[in-house]
């Protein structure tokens, strides 16, 4: 069972991407993260996100997967600048940010290969 004693505190997302060289730099550049380590004999490399302890795994495939499974959703502070800055850096949008039962603020955006992300910025406290 997965508990606060069995587990070390990290967590590896994987994602199938069809260029690593490409995606490292696009994760480096439009969303900040620092490669961890690369071994190109496996078309891996690891890549640490600003949360601590959570990690983006890139895997390099011949055709990219991206449809179903889980979607990262970052939090952030200001959703509406930090969509004005993706767009400038013309990171894909899905749509202007929108709110959800004036709880939460989402927008939808997507890798170079597809890869599906959301940011959400919590309107109310839980």
């Amino acid at each position: 069972m997965l508990n606060s004693e069995s587990i070390d505190g990290t967590l590896t997302c994987a994602l199938e991407v069809q260029d690593l060289d490409a995606s490292i730099e696009w994760y480096s550049k439009s969303l900040g993260f620092e490669l961890i380590y690369r071994m190109d004999e496996i078309g891996w490399c690891e890549m640490k996100t600003p949360i601590e302890g959570v990690n983006v795994g890139l895997s390099q495939v011949e055709k990219p997967q991206v449809k179903g499974g889980a979607t990262l959703t970052f939090g952030v502070k200001d959703i509406d600048n930090l969509s004005k800055k993706f767009k400038s850096a013309q990171i894909r949008l899905e749509s202007d940010p929108y709110v959800v039962a004036d709880m939460v603020k989402l927008v939808t955006f997507y890798d170079p290969d597809g890869n599906k992300f959301m940011l959400a910025q919590m309107l109310k406290e839980m």
